[in-house]
């Protein structure tokens, strides 16, 4: 079981940047990805990244706006986060993926990004 906590999350201006962690603990999934949640919205997936290989996938809405990183000796995982919109507020949550499963099943407690005109 993978143990995650994400931090570095908080209030920003549009345009600014912010660059989010997450800390992996216990025994590392295939990759672990980002997603996001706001008010009255569903569950909408960021981006990911693998352990093995650092293969990056991106949603095409942050895409060239967005950067996600690893550090697999801190096994760290983090999501730059530039030319912010107010849109991209949300509460943000990364997530492992099991080698077994193949879905997201270890989730972190989550990080609010809010991001203000």
């Amino acid at each position: 079981q993978v143990e995650l906590t994400e931090s570095g999350g908080g209030l920003v201006q549009a345009g600014g940047s912010l660059r989010l962690s997450c800390v992996a603990s216990g025994s590392r999934g295939v990759a672990v990805g980002w997603f996001r949640q706001a008010p009255g919205k569903d569950r909408e997936y960021v981006a990911a990244i693998s352990w093995i290989g650092g293969t990056i996938d991106y949603a095409s809405s942050v895409e060239g706006r967005f950067a996600i990183s690893k550090d697999n000796a801190k096994n760290t995982v983090y999501l730059q986060m530039d030319s912010l919109k107010l849109e991209d507020t949300a509460v943000y949550y990364c997530a492992s993926q099991s080698w077994t499963t193949r879905q997201y099943d270890s989730w972190g407690q989550g990080t609010q990004v809010t991001v203000s005109s």
